[in-house]
């Protein structure tokens, strides 16, 4: 028998943070999540987005062991924006069980439906800077630590459930050239040229520190259509910037700037942390804060494309492509091979676009469902 639990105890709590972790240990293409970062972001005096989010976790036992786990989200503010009655799920993992991933599922649907809401979808976060989108083709992939990793199953189960697909993300895999195309750098200077903007090539931390904050407004302005997305607010920055300060390796951020110095485009990378992170299974202590600390400087063979998104009023004009260029030379320079997107809604053409300058692959696709709470 199935038994699911409301997350409570500080004992509960520390299970659903590594319940991921402890599942895929020994599956060589998952990348666990920083267990202290998942349990800050279910913290309420840890993560600002308690201030538009109400949350719940459970976690599914039988004979007394762990078999799932599942957090529901009710996004006040994402409901207000897209003018929908949702809960998000998100944390999603279980055994290939029905009567577990049934009884889970049946937590939240049940939450969402004492609410008033009308759908359920997921997995997706508290925003767009969380995790979001189930793992449905490339399984034999490597992931990234910026996203989910599931086994096969898991989309077999929520059919069964009949949940459908609301939006699927694509990831691409692009060989570094051994030579910037040339058509792209005469493209990138006639751009630069015509809009009157300039590539800021930072050499440290300090100097990108007095662009934090446009940096931010950008990304609002940037993904502001984007699907599910809720504005980041000054303390959800505020955390967002103590969270990736310190993966920063200056050479792998580019902005684009106007003649008053605002930045209207912005390119961030990181050499793949993945390594650091298998090492230390996904903890800090006591030698984990190290590894990862000096992963973003050491030699890899694959950099991972975090951001990367040009302000409205300068999109399809051919500067997404200038950070893109300019993240690939630092590549080149470094020995880098190959560069990994993270996920991009399929419909995104634009970025997508850039790809044709280069050798590509898609390999890994992930699906956000859908389900009906009022059937």
């Amino acid at each position: 028998m199935v038994e699911v639990r409301e997350v409570r105890t500080r004992k509960e709590r520390k299970i659903f943070a590594g319940f991921n972790e402890r599942m895929y240990r020994n599956v060589p293409q998952a990348i666990p999540d920083m267990i202290s970062d998942e349990r800050d972001n279910f913290n309420p005096k840890k993560n600002p987005a308690f201030a538009f989010c109400e949350v719940k976790c459970w976690l599914a036992f039988r004979d007394g062991e762990p078999v799932g786990r599942i957090a529901g989200i009710v996004n006040r503010a994402a409901n207000e924006k897209w003018k929908t009655k949702r809960i998000r799920f998100s944390r999603v993992d279980f055994i290939d069980d029905r009567e577990v991933s049934e009884a889970l599922f049946q937590a939240v649907e049940e939450w969402g439906r004492s609410l008033g809401l009308q759908e359920i979808h997921g997995p997706i976060g508290f925003c767009d800077m969380d995790q979001e989108g189930m793992l449905i083709e490339g399984f034999e992939e490597e992931g990234m630590l910026i996203t989910i990793h599931n086994a096969p199953y898991y989309r077999e189960h929520l059919e069964a459930l009949h949940y459908q697909k609301d939006v699927d993300w694509l990831e691409f895999r692009i060989q570094v050239p051994e030579q910037g195309p040339e058509t792209l750098r005469r493209l990138n200077e006639r751009a630069l040229k015509r809009y009157h903007l300039r590539l800021l090539e930072v050499r440290s931390r300090r100097e990108i520190k007095p662009y934090i904050v446009k940096a931010f407004d950008l990304l609002n302005r940037t993904y502001n259509g984007l699907y599910g997305t809720v504005p980041l607010t000054p303390d959800l920055i505020r955390k967002y910037y103590r969270q990736f300060m310190l993966l920063i390796n200056p050479a792998y951020v580019k902005l684009l700037v106007d003649e008053e110095d605002c930045p209207v485009g912005l390119g961030f990378a990181v050499p793949s942390l993945n390594r650091a992170a298998k090492k230390s299974k996904g903890r800090l202590f006591p030698w984990g804060w190290y590894r990862i600390l000096r992963a973003p400087f050491q030699n890899a063979e694959i950099l991972d494309l975090y951001l990367i998104g040009v302000a409205p009023e300068y999109q399809n004009k051919g500067l997404t492509a200038v950070l893109l260029y300019a993240m690939a030379e630092e590549a080149r320079k470094r020995g880098i091979r190959f560069a990994e997107t993270g996920p991009e809604l399929e419909s995104n053409r634009q970025v997508q676009g850039l790809w044709k300058f280069f050798e590509t692959r898609q390999h890994r696709r992930r699906r956000c469902f859908v389900k009906s709470l009022e059937i």
